[in-house]
């Protein structure tokens, strides 16, 4: 986690100007602004896909997990955050003697003296997001975060100096499996002094003393937005445990104001249908379900246009209706199911005589990438690679002698050729732009046809080829 120093811009709200902590914050700018942010796409390397050795491109595979394409959800997930960390800020503007009285004073203590500038008066709010695992959270929430700093320190505002004032603007954690307030609260208090590079703050003995010391590191640290993960943890299996839990960080949004953001798989839906207070609160600021993508759909045309760009097969298969078809098939929609069925399925044809994509070769990669996903007890052995004698490559960039590497084709695909040493050269042959030129005499076999013995001409002009597999393998 970096630290970055505080850049003042002018808030946008009359209420939130004079707010160090709102205006150190980045600037709002237009989605489209954002989208290119959140965007990732790898360098695609084009001369690749003809390099000669198949371990190279193989290599290049791995550019496909580093692809980012912001889909259609994410605007109102960023929006909500930037709305949400913004709003827990407007209370506590640390020039302000109500945020004086608030650092001071533990939050079930309010003094019976009212500041200048009235009482605090928190401003958390909960969100939500729930989807089945694969379908996008992990890779929208990186992006989203990320676009906001971790730490934003301090030195002077407009004048005022302040004395080591570090902003921590958000930190992410997951939710304990036995729903243990104690857990949860040293893990926050871990991740806050990571934050802060700081010793790491010894936790007290008491769950009251726990919670009162967690509550002065929240407070103090200016914490904008707790975000726990893996909520689904939290289900009522234990007596007690997981409503003591949800009572100790309703008290976060409640007393503190902290934006608290909830991400988590079903039956989570469900355990906050339960608790009708958490359920209101959970989603006071932001709810959202994220499914898989439907074929039809805006973001997975989108999602798939950039995917199918990066193939490092030395033929490149243009993406048909019917391979669009199958690898929505095959991913149900679920983009990282996706990325992994084409990612194996070009590990599985690169360096074999036909690296052509076809549906069973997106089936074949989809079974080695996603057979726990598809609940198969089985993994079959679908690559078996062989090395064959040391020769020298055609294309090398270095012309160096280096072993060549061809992986058997065991995909199953019946579209494609019995004998690729004959498929490689008639594809050559069917799209050479210089044909013409390597018939040195067109006419041959008309020529063979007025000899007594034609097959002695063509064998004189050694154009009959009487063991082929000798010949062309």
């Amino acid at each position: 986690m970096t630290i970055t120093q505080a850049i003042y811009r002018d808030a946008i709200l009359p209420e939130h100007k004079g707010n160090p902590l709102i205006e150190a914050l980045p600037p709002k700018f237009s989605w489209e602004v954002v989208m290119e942010v959140f965007s990732n796409y790898p360098d695609y390397a084009e001369e690749i896909s003809e390099h000669p050795n198949p371990l190279v491109r193989e290599e290049y595979l791995n550019r496909i997990e580093e692809l980012r394409q912001p889909l259609t959800d994410y605007e109102a997930c960023f929006r909500a955050i930037e709305r949400a960390i913004k709003k827990g800020y407007s209370a506590k503007n640390p020039l302000s003697p109500t945020t004086a009285q608030y650092l001071h004073y533990l939050v079930d203590e309010r003094p019976e003296i009212e500041p200048i500038t009235g009482f605090f008066q928190p401003k958390g709010e909960g969100l939500t997001l729930i989807g089945e695992s694969g379908v996008g959270k992990t890779s929208m929430l990186e992006q989203v975060l990320n676009y906001f700093p971790n730490v934003i320190e301090h030195d002077s505002y407009k004048g005022c100096s302040f004395t080591a004032l570090k902003q921590v603007v958000w930190i992410k954690v997951d939710c304990p499996s036995n729903s243990s307030v104690r857990d949860l609260c040293e893990e926050i208090l871990s991740v806050l002094d990571l934050s802060l590079d700081r010793e790491k703050t010894k936790p007290a003995g008491s769950i009251g003393a726990l919670v009162r010391q967690l509550e002065q590191c929240i407070k103090s640290s200016f914490l904008g937005m707790l975000i726990i993960d893996e909520m689904q943890n939290l289900q009522f299996k234990r007596t007690g445990g997981e409503n003591n839990l949800l009572r100790f960080l309703h008290r976060l949004v409640n007393k503190l104001g902290v934006p608290l953001f909830f991400i988590g798989n079903p039956p989570f839906d469900q355990t906050l249908i339960k608790e009708l207070k958490a359920a209101r609160r959970a989603e006071s600021g932001y709810h959202h379900t994220m499914s898989v993508l439907g074929k039809d759909s805006g973001s997975w045309q989108a999602f798939i246009t950039q995917l199918w760009n990066y193939q490092w097969t030395n033929v490149y298969t243009e993406l048909s209706e019917e391979l669009n078809d199958s690898l929505h098939k095959l991913s149900v929609g679920n983009i990282d199911m996706a990325s992994r069925t084409y990612r194996e399925a070009q590990r599985l044809v690169i360096g074999s005589s036909d690296e052509r994509l076809t549906v069973s070769t997106l089936e074949a990669g989809n079974a080695i990438a996603c057979g726990l996903s598809r609940q198969t007890n089985e993994i079959h052995e679908l690559k078996s690679v062989i090395a064959l004698p040391i020769g020298k490559q055609r294309r090398s960039t270095e012309n160096i002698e280096t072993e060549r590497v061809i992986a058997i084709d065991k995909t199953g695909d019946i579209t494609k050729p019995q004998h690729p040493e004959f498929a490689g050269q008639l594809i050559e042959l069917i799209g050479a732009v210089d044909l013409k030129d390597r018939v040195k005499v067109p006419d041959t076999f008309q020529q063979a046809g007025g000899f007594e013995n034609p097959i002695s001409f063509l064998r004189q002009k050694k154009v009959l080829l009487e063991d082929p597999l000798s010949e062309l393998s």
